[in-house]
């Protein structure tokens, strides 16, 4: 049995389940793709290949293995891009969230399935089918839940929008023990350093009392003063447009102090090796020319 507990973003890993890129369905047609990092990538011709990316995920496995993470595949669907294990479900506490992701990545869960039948059914919460939810956009802290979402005008109007408000009040109903922060972001279908396709994508706290923040991901600038509240400004490292459009927010903490990051990331790896963390560079540059990096291809169960 898979007994889930997540409390925050950075106690040791226990265990995970690491997407895989068996028979992705490689570069797919332009009105197919549903993230403006792909669309670059198809235009441009240099969409990554499924060779690249096992590689890249082989990488990540043996970090993880390094440190005696139990790590799960998900169950390979034909012609289904299963990369990016994080948005299927989210673990909160001790309840699994299944999410509702959007139609053109509703079949990820069938991958899930054998992971599914070894959690106890009273630790499975299947959410409403009004409340959108992928697993991105939700950060768990210690005291806090943040939620990054879309508002009703721009869910209805932009692909990328993939959480809801309505996601805020389910929280806030269901996790009483933490406060729920919703957190709303700047999306474009079209233009990637104008997008936040998940919350993830701008926003992470580490295990030494840091964050990373990219401020314009956010459409309201009292979220960002909130963040600088609870973390404290002489915590946050600030990561700029282009760092944030190469994914540097995306990175993964396996223990309070260790890291896993992209090896090109070389001013923000610098930094968290300054400030205490043991940063484990790895290559991901191909995964994240689909509009995710580290922690998106991962789905922590335990910690």
């Amino acid at each position: 049995m898979i007994r889930p507990f997540i409390n925050n973003e950075y106690k040791q890993l226990k265990k995970v389940v690491l997407g895989i890129s068996d028979d992705f369905g490689g570069c797919p047609v332009l009105n197919n793709a549903y993230d403006p990092k792909s669309k670059e990538n198809i235009l441009n011709g240099t969409f990554p290949n499924e060779i690249d990316i096992k590689k890249e995920l082989n990488g990540f496995m043996h970090v993880l293995k390094k440190y005696n993470v139990d790590v799960i595949r998900p169950n390979n669907i034909f012609n289904c891009n299963q990369i990016f294990s994080r948005d299927v479900g989210f673990v909160i506490q001790d309840k699994f969230f299944v999410s509702n992701m959007i139609s053109k990545r509703k079949e990820e869960i069938l991958g899930f399935e054998f992971i599914l039948k070894q959690i106890n059914t009273i630790s499975i919460e299947n959410i409403p089918k009004n409340i959108s939810v992928e697993g991105g956009d939700v950060i768990v802290g210690n005291d806090y839940l943040f939620i990054g979402y879309s508002n009703q005008n721009d869910f209805d109007k932009y692909e990328v929008s993939r959480t809801n408000k309505e996601a805020i009040n389910f929280f806030s109903e269901h996790i009483s023990e933490k406060k729920v922060i919703g957190l709303e972001l700047c999306k474009s279908d079209h233009d990637p350093r104008l997008n936040c396709l998940h919350l993830d994508c701008c926003f992470q706290p580490l295990g030494l009392g840091h964050v990373l923040l990219y401020p314009d991901g956010f459409k309201s600038s009292s979220d960002v003063l909130l963040i600088q509240e609870i973390f404290g400004s002489d915590n946050i490292i600030l990561i700029d447009r282009d760092e944030m459009y190469n994914m540097f927010c995306n990175v993964f903490s396996i223990d309070f102090d260790v890291v896993v990051s992209e090896k090109k990331f070389t001013r923000l790896n610098n930094v968290l090796r300054s400030k205490g963390y043991t940063i484990e560079e790895i290559e991901f540059s191909e995964i994240s020319k689909m509009g995710g990096l580290l922690r998106c291809a991962t789905l922590p169960l335990l910690r």
